[in-house]
């Protein structure tokens, strides 16, 4: 174990094994257990320089985005976490969630840069929310810590199919017949694939900030998605179904130039890469 370990609290099922690949031995997997054993967690964060805090609901479907519940445990695994920051002696604390808020945009202005107004589209979101505050706020130089949200990220998990995201559903519907549309198909999506992300957030742990920051990592590319689906329909020939619940979307587009002078870095994965994956995944 090196002085270079970076450790990954709330792993999910997709973005956290992501990450753990790309660190290879560096990677300090702490299961949700360890976190109620101050003494151990301690121990664990010891040879860290960064810790990669998963921000988001928990995956195994035991409560919805909605459900109180969800909150709950989302501020039981926070609130350990930043009471280990607060103890180590200099800790970069990297926040990875969801951009499932509403901000401030008008159609051909940049989406969520950094005039963007965030509030929550949920209660998960609130949980999410209420632990970047704390984190924020607490920042030192120190103690760095970068939020980072992103936008609908697509992909398939280390472990194989099926894949994450608006993309791989739809190539698993397609060949039913029809895809299910959120809303009326007028509605922008940006696309970032989790091999993009992760690079992000390498990028983002290599050069920390000098006490905070927020990003929004997204391919600053956009597609309404009644454009989508006549792309699916023309692979396919399946129908669009309008009208669906679009109450847990994330719509419109990322200010990419923000990422690229702050990394030096914009998403490479093309959304037609992506849409092929995805076909490739549910075995089409």
């Amino acid at each position: 174990m090196s002085n270079m370990s970076v450790a990954i609290t709330a792993s999910d099922g997709f973005v956290g094994p992501w990450i753990s690949e790309m660190l290879g031995e560096d990677a300090i997997v702490i299961p949700d257990e360890a976190l109620k054993e101050p003494l151990s967690l301690d121990a664990m964060l010891t040879p860290c320089k960064s810790l990669i805090h998963i921000n988001s609901a928990a995956p195994d479907g035991l409560s919805g985005r909605d459900d109180r519940d969800t909150m709950l445990r989302m501020r039981d695994r926070s609130r350990p976490v930043l009471d280990a920051v607060g103890r180590h002696g200099g800790l970069h604390l990297i926040l990875v969630g969801t951009l499932r808020v509403h901000p401030q945009w008008e159609e051909g202005e940049p989406y969520y840069g950094s005039d963007s107004t965030i509030a929550p589209r949920d209660i998960a979101a609130e949980a999410q929310l209420w632990m970047e505050e704390i984190a924020l706020e607490q920042a030192t130089t120190e103690r760095p810590v970068s939020v980072i949200r992103a936008s609908n990220v697509q992909g398939v998990p280390i472990t194989g199919p099926p894949g994450n995201g608006l993309l791989h559903k739809w190539a698993s519907e397609a060949p039913i017949g029809w895809v299910n549309v959120p809303g009326d198909g007028s509605d922008f999506k940006d696309f970032v694939h989790v091999q993009d992300l992760v690079e992000c957030i390498m990028r983002v742990m290599a050069d920390p900030p000098p006490t905070r920051e927020s990003i929004a990592i997204g391919s600053g590319k956009g597609i309404q998605l009644r454009d989508l689906a006549a792309m699916y329909n023309q692979m396919t020939g399946c129908e669009a179904e309008y009208g669906q619940n679009q109450d847990q979307e994330v719509f419109g587009i990322v200010d990419a130039s923000e990422v690229e002078m702050r990394l030096g870095f914009r998403p490479t994965i093309s959304l037609e890469e992506m849409i092929r994956e995805s076909f490739e995944a549910s075995g089409y």
